[in-house]
């Protein structure tokens, strides 16, 4: 029987190669910063190199392993692409963050075909295809792996009547049970899958929710009473993608505040 680990052991994740998509800003840049801080090494991937530039600076200012691989998470020839030059700078790939995603507001009566299909092949088929060619050529082969994706508390309901974005809710709703189709099928493997449902967060894909509703209205939905801020997906993440989480498989986390709690998600 092996020695039992302290928590500081069971978090550390030094030695660990993460690769956080949409990691140049927002909640990406957020989730790569405390897997860093427990010492994995991390490469970042959107589409705007200049933007990873900056973000890597950040990153290394804090002591972090940190890299870049611009790429479109919608693509199939990029996400090959990104996983191809992930490994061969690092190796191998333990901790896949499937974070990159859009979204496009219009009335569902309106709603445009092109905005549904750029909606649901990064948010979904993105999700899908990167988690593939992970699987394929890293976490499979080794026997293990931490695959989290980033869902939303809007997929685990109906939808704010402000909120005119049913394709992004279609889609958090379809990652949420891709989370657990794959946690099921996978887990023989070595590879656990989980999800993190963020509430409301002040970003760029939420600021024109945010302005339109108010951001005192919506944290006054949230028992806490309070948006997410740039500390509140770190434990979440590290439980995930660590081994104080070993035993935790196809399972999805709001960070929200209580909003699900509310409403009943």
């Amino acid at each position: 029987m092996s020695t039992p680990r302290n928590v500081q052991q069971l978090f550390d994740l030094t030695g660990r190669v993460a690769l956080v998509t949409g990691g140049s800003r927002g909640l990406g840049l957020q989730m790569a910063m405390a897997l860093g801080e427990a010492g994995a090494k991390v490469v970042i991937s959107s589409r705007k190199a200049a933007d990873l530039e900056q973000a890597v600076m950040t990153l290394q200012d804090a002591g972090i392993d940190a890299r870049w691989v611009a790429a479109d998470a919608s693509k199939p020839e990029d996400i090959n692409r990104m996983v191809d030059e992930t490994m061969e700078r690092l190796g191998h790939i333990d901790i896949l963050v499937n974070n990159a995603g859009a979204t496009w507001g219009a009335a569902a009566e309106e709603y445009p075909l092109e905005a549904w299909d750029k909606v649901m092949n990064l948010n979904v088929r993105g999700y899908f295809l990167l988690s593939q060619a992970v699987a394929q050529r890293s976490m499979i082969p080794r026997k293990q792996g931490r695959i989290i994706n980033v869902a939303s508390i809007a997929g685990l309901g109906g939808n704010h009547p402000m909120m005119r974005t049913i394709a992004y809710n279609t889609s958090k709703g379809a990652v949420i049970n891709f989370t657990r189709a794959l946690a099921c099928e996978w887990g023989h493997k070595g590879i656990r899958v989980n999800a993190i449902a963020p509430g409301f967060f002040p970003s760029k894909m939420t600021a024109g929710t945010l302005a339109a509703v108010g951001e005192e209205q919506m944290a006054a939905h949230a028992p806490l009473l309070r948006l997410g801020d740039d500390e509140d997906l770190k434990g979440a993440t590290l439980l995930f993608a660590s081994e104080a989480g070993k035993h935790i498989t196809g399972q999805i986390l709001a960070v929200d505040g209580g909003v699900s709690a509310v409403t009943g998600g």
